[in-house]
């Protein structure tokens, strides 16, 4: 059942603005950006979005602004859960490599040599979505890697297409190598090693853990006339790679911090998950092993965005060799920017235009 908020958004920006929670921030710039962003949730109709900048290893900026439930005028922090969606992925990839770098996992082992691949394939290419599967070819020697990179659509490991269906199925090799579910693995590959307290998986066999629950962000979208109206939740999906992460601001900082310390992964791990994928020809393709992958004014950009429409969205912009971080999430789709299928192209989002602009110049 939807429950319609009867004010205007620009009313409910006045309302929600009075529950914003307080600032964890440093320097003219940070409180600057903060502004920015708050102004920029308004304009986007975003009733609850909640924000962790790092830089240099350090929180810098951690808040909430808006509401994580409406009704209620529950105030969005930096601790309020959301449903990342496909920022997902991002811990997906750390799962693979953690795998790859212990010697379970090949990923440069056919799919056709685990269980269900050929079952799974035929199936999608015949009755999948034609978007995504018009082109997939199950006789190409697709592998884990190809997958995990986005690259198994056309002839296999020669373009980037987003596949996020596809991918899903990525979970079912890590099992088959492991042995053990995948929400299980991701809970002690990187949830527990990484300090990710205010983090669960969820999936159609596995509820969310009831202090999470409590405190979810309830989804919003907007209708025709810009009022605020109460979504349903996201229905749950299989125990699958792309999605199904609940995690809050403050503990996707704390992943960040995990990586750039190496409690994840080795240098040499991170590197291959965040370098561009090639073809034969040469051509860089812009998505590393479950992260997009991309040169802004001269430097490396890692990301992933997370959309759930009419419901959550998100966005984990990372600069590695410049040690900042942009992580954001929000209770409703207003994040999004329509990232082409296949590009990457963060820089058109108005939340990651404005953070390069204020941290980097640009």
């Amino acid at each position: 059942m939807r429950i319609q908020t009867r004010v205007s958004i620009l009313g409910a920006a006045a309302v929600m603005m009075a529950g914003a929670a307080p600032a964890v921030a440093q320097g003219n710039d940070v409180q600057a950006f903060a502004a920015e962003v708050d102004s920029l949730r308004r304009a986007a109709g975003i009733p609850g979005l909640s924000i962790a900048v790092v830089r240099d290893g350090r929180v810098v900026l951690a808040r909430g602004f808006g509401w994580a439930d409406v009704e209620a005028r529950t105030p969005a922090t930096e601790h309020t859960p959301y449903n990342i969606a496909s920022v997902t992925k991002t811990i997906s990839g750390v799962v693979a490599l953690r795998l790859a770098e212990r010697g379970k996992l090949d990923l440069d082992r056919p799919l056709s040599s685990f269980a269900g691949w050929d079952e799974f394939c035929t199936e999608v290419a015949a009755d999948g979505p034609r978007i995504f599967f018009r082109d997939l070819r199950c006789d190409q020697p697709i592998t884990f890697r190809h997958l995990m990179g986005m690259r198994i659509n056309g002839d296999a490991g020669q373009r980037f297409f987003y596949n996020p269906i596809a991918f899903s199925w990525a979970s079912r090799p890590m099992m088959q190598v492991t042995g053990r579910a995948f929400s299980d693995l991701v809970a002690d590959e990187v949830f527990r090693p990484a300090g990710m307290t205010e983090s669960a998986r969820i999936h159609r066999a596995l509820p969310l853990r009831a202090d999470l629950a409590a405190r979810l962000a309830l989804p919003y979208h907007l209708d025709s006339a810009g009022t605020v109206i109460r979504s349903e939740p996201p229905a749950p999906q299989g125990d699958g790679a792309a999605g199904g992460v609940i995690s809050t601001a403050a503990d996707l900082a704390r992943f960040d911090a995990a990586l750039d310390d190496e409690r994840l992964l080795a240098d040499s791990s991170k590197q291959m998950m965040w370098s561009a994928g090639r073809n034969a020809a040469g051509q860089t393709l812009p998505y590393g092993v479950g992260w997009y992958v991309q040169e802004i004014g001269a430097r490396r950009a890692v990301w992933h965005s997370g959309l759930w429409d009419g419901a959550y969205s998100a966005l984990y912009l990372k600069l590695p060799d410049e040690r900042l971080t942009l992580i954001l999430l929000a209770n409703s789709d207003g994040l999004g920017w329509g990232n082409p299928l296949d590009q990457a192209a963060v820089e058109r989002s108005p939340f990651a235009a404005a953070f390069l602009r204020r941290f980097r110049g640009q």
